[in-house]
């Protein structure tokens, strides 16, 4: 499976040191091998399934973080695909974080203060919905918000991108060698596309309160966008956080491509249950005769111990109705 896997992400995949240019090397609109809507709405069940249970053994190993770095244009599908590919895990081990407008205390610190206090614990998946790629992306686009970090002026000097990558790209490392996998993913959406799911948030009545006039404000500066994507893939893209570059134009396909990434990176951490101590073992089992000792008369000291008599049982849940055993 992490086989299969692996070959199906590595054309998504931006390998290090290579320039890119996202509107000639990605095509949005691909659909990555899989012709039938359905077979990819099939291999998503199984991939949420396979998600899952290894979450519940990243939870239970405790050792290993996961960051997961979500960027994409306006109507990208970041919230959709959030929604549908952690629908099995727990939510007490899956936590977002949506960044947006940085506020007046955030200003006060470095531009990557507000991302750091966001990280994952260890046994926990953290979502960035838009991420610190935002620094070098909408404030490169828009630089009178560089203005408004109101940085020293050596600190403006020369290259600040330049500077920004090797910065995040440093973060990032220092992040990845201490146990926190950091997982990057670009929704590569095209012109068109979003032109439509624009139009969709303002003819249906349900999706206007999505809308908001800005998106069309920003929309044109499109080619200045994909120019700072493509420079952002292109030098943040390494062998430790490398980006992977989803098309996004059919949203079945782009919520199937995240969840083969993500899984890909929790099979190569590979977590597992913590084995039980002998102390841990002996108390178990005290714990367990106890327990047995108190079962009802005609009941089974254990249910799970008893035999199969292929008759089923009532027993009573904890909301207090029947239900079948």
């Amino acid at each position: 499976m992490a086989a299969r896997i692996e070959t199906f992400i590595e054309p998504l995949r931006v390998p290090p040191d290579t320039q890119v240019d996202l509107m000639t090397d990605f095509d949005p609109g691909s659909r990555a091998g899989i012709e039938k809507k359905s077979d990819g709405v099939e291999l998503l069940r199984t991939g949420i399934e396979l998600l899952a249970e290894y979450q519940r053994r990243l939870a239970a190993e405790q050792a290993w973080g996961v960051l997961v770095c979500l960027q994409a244009l306006d109507a990208g599908g970041k919230d959709g695909t959030i929604r549908h590919v952690m629908s099995g895990m727990s939510p007490q081990g899956v936590h977002v974080s949506n960044f947006k407008e940085p506020s007046a205390e955030e200003l006060d610190h470095d531009y990557l203060w507000r991302y750091a206090r966001r990280l994952p614990r260890r046994g926990e998946i953290a979502i960035f919905n838009r991420s610190h790629y935002e620094e070098v992306l909408v404030v490169r686009v828009h630089p009178e918000n560089l203005d408004r970090q109101r940085l020293p002026e050596q600190a403006k000097d020369g290259d600040v991108w330049a500077r920004r990558y090797r910065e995040i790209n440093a973060w990032e490392r220092y992040l990845a060698e201490n146990g926190f996998a950091v997982v990057k993913l670009f929704l590569n959406l095209s012109k068109e596309e979003q032109r439509v799911r624009f139009l969709k948030r303002i003819d249906v009545p349900e999706r206007n309160w999505k809308f908001s006039a800005a998106d069309v404000r920003e929309r044109a500066h499109w080619d200045d966008y994909q120019r700072a994507f493509s420079q952002m893939l292109s030098a943040t893209s390494t062998p430790w956080a490398p980006w992977y570059v989803v098309p996004a134009d059919r949203k079945w396909l782009a919520r199937l491509c995240a969840a083969a990434v993500l899984a890909h990176t929790l099979l190569g951490i590979d977590p597992q249950y913590p084995t039980m101590s002998k102390s841990a073992r002996r108390d178990l089992a005290r714990a367990k005769t106890e327990l047995e000792k108190e079962a009802p008369h005609g009941v089974p000291a254990d249910p799970y111990e008893a035999p199969d008599t292929g008759k089923s049982r009532e027993r009573q849940g904890k909301d207090g109705r029947r239900e079948q055993v």
